[in-house]
């Protein structure tokens, strides 16, 4: 992307205005931007902005320095190339889908002005120079060169200034107030597309030297003074520096694929992203001394955005914004340091150990510019004993990068061991980072009662009895009754006494699940344990009719009048959807036979009153009683049977 250099007074004012606007960022960052499809982006030093133009939503959508939007230009058909005047104050977008240029203002963020270009002109590529703000336009080859001329008082649009050149699509133009009288324009959609140098010191357009150099430009930017431009182009080698004088090659700077953007810093360091299918490294910078290799840097793992001119340089040089990633997943990445070289630091552990016992880390340090043998790396381990990490020193580094320490755990769980290389005034910082399950002891953890059944609304204690711990001697005991709208509750949590017990005395309503939780320790494996005990539920059976009652075959006999139908009224614990079993019986050749059982729901309340119908034959003995029996509209309790209630009939 094309780097804006501002008049020394601009440029002073620009660097104060950061200062004090705006604190710079300690550390690199990446921030999810609303953009579908960047066209151009360009640096606004004065009003500390990025403008970012996208096509595809017809927006240009400003940013601070971060990323954060500050605005969104909507409206803007098509819109594509953007341009920024020498003093910052205006921006130019061309909008090709409604064949025109606007002017924004920069303090204001409104369109001042817009000039249009002519019907299906389609204007997409703008460069401003000596007054004039010129434009490629068109489709294919049917495109040329036009300008407007902002120094006239009614500026005018003229069209047909390519000078006898025939582009196979819109120019890309590039120009530079430090070489004043020259275009540079680029036929950048074919392979034999030439890079076109145009003189205009005279206001028309002539070539002054036109070569061929391999065609389908991706992206280019002139160098600080303007005398030369860098070219991103097709090819492992394709990122070139050309002087405009005679378009003689000045300067290759190697990658490993394909360049897709570049940009320029003040200082003429260059940073170009490449297409990185293999996710080796996207983002390349160059120094100005060729001898020393580039600083590369893996900012995006999916995508790189192809042209775009996705990559721009901070007004002062000191940050690099890129955009990664596509559709409406794009980030805008900030670089704090990019001329430093950005090391690989990886740390290896084994997955598994055993505490007291010694294990080896090993990994490897490395980067563009190599690290010598002995630089310091220091190593933190971070366990239950040492939640915060402790320092286990430094530890250098050996011949091609490589490291290895060895350590004895003191402690068993997840045990994190991190490396970190603290960076030099080449490099910056790096930390790594692996995790050793190390074994600890399998504590003894019991919980009393499991299985027993308990009447309803009992107190029962339940203890539970933790054996040899290393530090840790605390245990928790949860209750979790059935039923849904019982939640797990934490009943007891404390230090267990002398004997490593710790008791809880719970009323049981319900049945039950206890858990009795063990957390762990430093040497000691965490334990959970539990015990499922029963509750019965209340249940209550009465007989109404009677004319009496008498003692009789060892039981309360009810009698009744062989008119009369008993009625038989049960109480019992209530629960939404409960029913009692009702089961009658007739003592006949000596035993007691099941005439009649069924299910009857009970009320909210817990009650059910059955009348008992028919003709029964008089001199029998016959017994009722009311159950519980759990999964037969609910399972909460533990099946319960109630007592027999008899009864006989007279005439």
């Amino acid at each position: 992307m094309r780097l804006r250099t501002l008049p020394a007074a601009a440029a002073l004012a620009a660097l104060f205005s950061s200062v004090v606007l705006a604190a710079p960022a300690s550390a690199d960052s990446s921030t999810s931007i609303p953009v579908w499809g960047a066209d151009d982006t360009v640096v606004d030093g004065v009003h500390q902005r990025v403008f970012i133009s996208d096509s595809y939503d017809s927006q240009i959508v400003v940013t601070d320095f971060t990323g954060r939007v500050v605005t969104k230009l909507t409206g803007l058909s098509q819109v594509r190339d953007l341009e920024l005047s020498p003093d910052s104050g205006t921006l130019w977008a061309a909008v090709q889908g409604a064949d025109k240029i606007v002017a924004i203002d920069t303090a204001q963020l409104t369109q001042s002005a817009e000039y249009p270009t002519g019907d299906q002109t389609i204007p997409s590529r703008l460069a401003y120079a000596d007054g004039r703000l010129w434009f490629g336009y068109g489709d294919q080859w049917d495109s040329g060169l036009g300008e407007v001329d902002l120094t006239a008082e009614t500026p005018t649009v003229t069209l047909d200034l390519a000078a006898g050149h025939d582009f196979s699509s819109p120019p890309e133009l590039y120009a530079d107030p430090d070489n004043p009288g020259t275009l540079l324009a680029l036929d950048a959609h074919i392979s034999s597309g030439p890079i076109v140098v145009y003189d205009i010191s005279s206001g028309t357009p002539a070539i002054r030297v036109s070569a061929e150099k391999g065609g389908s430009y991706r992206d280019a930017a002139l160098t600080p003074d303007g005398q030369n431009v860098v070219v991103a182009g097709p090819g492992t080698r394709a990122l070139t520096e050309y002087r405009l004088s005679d378009l003689s090659e000045v300067r290759t700077f190697p990658t490993v694929s394909d360049p897709e953007t570049v940009s320029v810093a003040p200082d003429g360091t260059v940073a170009a992203t490449v297409l990185d299918t293999d996710d080796i490294g996207d983002t390349y910078v160059f120094g100005t001394d060729p001898a020393q290799p580039a600083s590369v840097r893996n900012l995006s793992h999916t995508w790189m955005p192809g042209g775009g001119h996705s990559t721009t340089w901070s007004p002062d040089g000191s940050q690099l914004f890129v955009l990664t990633g596509s559709s409406d997943s794009m980030r805008f990445q900030t670089v704090d340091a990019p001329r430093k070289y950005a090391p690989t630091l990886t740390a290896d552990a084994p997955s598994k150990a055993t505490r007291a016992e010694s294990l080896t880390v090993k990994g490897k340090l490395t980067a563009n510019l190599a690290l010598p043998a002995g630089t310091p790396l220091q190593v933190t381990r971070t366990d239950l004993d040492s939640p915060n990490g402790k320092s286990l020193g430094t530890k250098p580094l050996g011949t091609g990068g490589a490291y290895s320490f060895t350590d004895t755990p003191p402690a068993g769980g997840k045990v994190k061991y991190t490396v970190t290389y603290a960076g030099d005034t080449t490099h910056t910082a790096a930390t790594a980072s692996d995790t050793v399950d190390v074994s600890r002891a399998t504590p003894t953890l019991t919980l009393n009662n499991n299985g027993k059944v308990y009447d309803y609304a009992k107190s029962v204690t339940f203890t539970a009895h933790l054996g040899t711990t290393y530090k840790n001697r605390t245990v928790e005991i949860w209750a979790n009754p059935y039923g849904g709208d019982k939640p797990n509750t934490l009943v007891k949590s404390g230090t267990v006494n002398s004997s490593g017990n710790l008791s809880v005395t719970l009323t049981l309503k319900r049945k039950t699940v206890l858990t009795a939780k063990f957390a762990g320790d430093a040497r000691y494996a965490p334990k959970t344990t539990t015990s499922t005990v029963g509750a019965r539920v209340k249940t209550s059976t009465a007989l109404g009719g009677a004319y009496k009652t008498k003692y009789a075959w060892s039981h309360t006999y009810y009698y009744f009048h062989q008119s009369k139908d008993p009625v038989v009224t049960t109480t019992m614990t209530p629960y939404p959807g409960r029913k009692q079993l009702l089961q009658i019986q007739v003592y006949a050749d000596g035993i007691w036979q099941t005439t009649a059982k069924q299910y009857f729901a009970l009320d909210s309340a817990g009650k059910s009153v059955v009348t008992l119908t028919g003709t029964p034959p008089t001199g029998y003995r016959f017994r009722v009683r009311d159950s519980y029996i759990s999964g037969s509209g609910d399972s909460v309790n533990t099946t319960t049977y109630g007592t027999w209630k008899y009864f006989t009939f007279t005439s």
